[in-house]
């Protein structure tokens, strides 16, 4: 175990979710409804996928209100009802980094296209069912203030081992801490009993190996992210591209 950061999270990535926050609450609303819809119960704590959705929701922010809302379409009947389908995309950005999609959607064929465009104006390829996924594993994610217990690193590391935590990396003002996905809700009850802040918790995939590529290619794969995050069906983007201190720094200036 140890901070090293292996799939960090950059500045230029929540800087571009800050900017975006109508469109950033309305997907976290969605993913709620879907879990919540999928797990066949409206309270977190009998639906584990319901309660890591409301916690990655309460980690963006998003208000009670928009949380109770989206609960309650998953329930709901009729012009109200909840009618989206999860979906996987898989391709290939600039320089061969591989890029992973989760959407939700309730029109397939809308959305397909959309993912298609996005990768043929970039410069991409959207790959058939399996042709990335391996590079990929799914993970739990937890996002830990550095504060008390957690402000010193010794003793962090101590606590993450303790409630059964997987690795951890240093993320500036937080920490983010990996679990097994099903270990996610007991990793995060365990930081909690022990004093750590948690400001939200997900399921992620995370690349098991990274691709080195140049500050220009970097740019032209971050412009594909961007345009696929963009898309409302869109959820999340994973990607396999080493974010290296030059790549970021340029990334930075672009902003």
């Amino acid at each position: 175990m140890s901070g090293h950061s292996k799939w960090a999270t950059t500045k230029h990535r929540k800087a571009a979710q800050d900017s975006k926050r109508s469109a950033l609450f309305s997907k976290l609303s969605r993913i709620i409804t879907v879990a919540a819809k999928e797990g066949g119960d409206p309270s977190p704590e009998n639906n584990s996928a319901l309660a890591a959705a409301v916690d990655k929701a309460k980690g963006y922010s998003l208000p009670k209100d928009k949380i109770d809302t989206a609960i309650k379409k998953a329930f709901g009947s009729g012009s109200g009802a909840a009618v989206y389908e999860t979906i996987v995309y898989e391709g290939y950005g600039p320089a061969g980094v591989a890029i992973y999609l989760d959407c939700l959607t309730d029109n397939r064929n809308r959305t397909a296209a959309d993912v298609r465009a996005a990768f043929s104006h970039a410069g991409g390829n959207l790959g058939t069912t399996g042709s990335v996924a391996f590079q990929f594993e799914r993970k739990g994610r937890l996002f830990v203030e550095k504060e008390g217990n957690a402000e010193d690193e010794d003793e962090f590391m101590m606590a993450v081992a303790e409630a059964g935590g997987e690795d951890y990396e240093d993320d500036d003002e937080q920490w983010i801490v990996y679990t097994e996905p099903k270990e996610l809700a007991s990793v995060r009850n365990g930081l909690k009993e022990q004093g750590a802040e948690v400001k939200g918790a997900e399921l992620c995939m995370v690349p098991t190996t990274t691709v080195t590529v140049s500050v220009s290619d970097a740019k032209k794969v971050m412009r594909l992210i961007d345009k696929l995050e963009e898309l409302d069906d869109v959820q999340n983007v994973y990607h396999t591209m080493e974010l290296t201190d030059e790549v970021l720094e340029a990334l930075e200036a672009d902003e």
